[in-house]
Parts: C-alpha cells; sequence; structure tokens
C-alpha cells in the first residue's frame, strides 16, 4: 500500500499544486500513469472545471488523470484504476457523494491491492478511520463520517498553530484537543501547510519545510521533523 497524503493544493503566492508536483512524479514513477481522479470535494467549482486544473499539473510532471465523473460505472473504474487522486474541498460533500456511489469499500480495497493514492487536503482527510479532524462545515450530512481507514491515525490539514489577530476564539490545537478528548486512543496528525506524508507499506516519512504537531491524549505535543521517527503512527 503506498499513499501520498499532503497537506494542502497551495502555497501563497504559488500555482496550483506547484509545491508538490516533483514529490507526486516521483511517487507515481517514471513511466506514465493515467489516474482516476475524484473531484467530489469541488463545492464552487464544476467537476469538468476542477479535472482541467488538475490535468494540466500532472500533465506537466510526465501523468495523466481521468475524473470519476466520466464513467457510467465509477465502482468498475476505481477497480481498473491505475492510481488514484482525490483532490480538496468541501470534506463532507466528498464522503457523502463516495457514499452515494458505492466508493468507500472500492477504492479501500484498490488501494490495498497496490494502486497508489495521492490525496490533498479532504483527501488526505479520506485516507483516515474517519473525517472527523477536517476544518470544513458540514454544508451535507453524509450517511457516516467513517472514511477509507487506510492509516490508523487521524490527519489535520492546513494546521495552523496561532488564531487571526483580535480573535479570541478557539485555536485549532484546542479543537484537536477537544477530539483527542473524547478519542483518546488515537493520533492526530497536524499537517503544516507545504508538508505531506509517504506511507508505503509499513513506513511513513515526513517531508517538508515545517514540523508536523502530534496530538494524542494524555501528553504533550510532539515536533516531528524530516529526520525523526514517525514509525509509532503506524
Amino acid at each position: 500500500m503506498r499513499l501520498l497524503l499532503i497537506s494542502n493544493s497551495t502555497n501563497a503566492g504559488e500555482e496550483y499544486l506547484d509545491y508538490p508536483k516533483d514529490n507526486i512524479r516521483t511517487f507515481l514513477g517514471k513511466s506514465e500513469m493515467k489516474a482516476l481522479f475524484v473531484p467530489y470535494a469541488g463545492v464552487t467549482i464544476s467537476f469538468n472545471d476542477y479535472e482541467k486544473k488538475v490535468k494540466e499539473r500532472f500533465c506537466e510532471i510526465g501523468h495523466d488523470i481521468v475524473s470519476i465523473h466520466r464513467f457510467d460505472d465509477p465502482v468498475k473504474a476505481v477497480e481498473d484504476a491505475e492510481a488514484i487522486v482525490v483532490g480538496g474541498g468541501n470534506t463532507f460533500r466528498l464522503i457523502e457523494m463516495l457514499y452515494k456511489n458505492n466508493l468507500i469499500e472500492a477504492i479501500r480495497n484498490r488501494v490495498i491491492e497496490g494502486a497508489p493514492y495521492i490525496g490533498w487536503s479532504a483527501g488526505a482527510n479520506l485516507a483516515c478511520p474517519t473525517i472527523c479532524t477536517t476544518n470544513d462545515m458540514p454544508v451535507v450530512q453524509p450517511p457516516s463520517f467513517k472514511a477509507f481507514n487506510l492509516i490508523k491515525f487521524q490527519i489535520n490539514p492546513h494546521y495552523l498553530d496561532a488564531n487571526p489577530d483580535g480573535h479570541a476564539g478557539e485555536t485549532r490545537e484546542m479543537r484537536i484537543n477537544e477530539y483527542t478528548e473524547i478519542n483518546r486512543d488515537v493520533f492526530v496528525a497536524g499537517l503544516r501547510e507545504g508538508t505531506m506524508l509517504l506511507v508505503e507499506n509499513r513506513s511513513i516519512r515526513f517531508i517538508g519545510p515545517r514540523k508536523m504537531r502530534i496530538f494524542k491524549y494524555g501528553s504533550a505535543p510532539l515536533e516531528i521533523g524530516p529526520g525523526n521517527d514517525a514509525g509509532f503512527l503506524i
């Protein structure tokens, strides 16, 4: 099983999917691969436009994608996929449509069989046991919060350390602590922007210029950098 789980698609001042494109190229390999793209998290962008946006970047690095909305039988499309790519957007809308199209188990099984999986933002959340550590508003009500369960820990993409000036509400850390208070056996990885996780079988590697912040009930948050062991998450 191979996963590339990316915190965010775009760094400030950069083009879409620019910073992780070389990691995606390396992850997919030198031979051209046509991945199946899942655009369901897109709410304010059409699936056609989302596909075009991702396709341009993948073609730039020698690969290609085709969106799952092009297929009459999405389950069969997953079963035949060389690789699976799940884009960001609204996590609740994403998982609602995955359930609607009977794709939760189909994608999980295909990735376990060996199809490489790439997900950014909401797509990274979907690799977790649940979507309960997303930052998104529940714009729709999915039948379940249970996700692909490809990893045994939770991810909080776009993790921020501080509140904006003048904001007196909860910090991201406080929200995650609420989660770990109730889910005491689960690690949560706060992935700061510009970072990602490479999971290959029973190994995990953190990639990026910033550290990730690990939360677990009863323990002080732990900062993990590229040179630190993150195997305990697996």
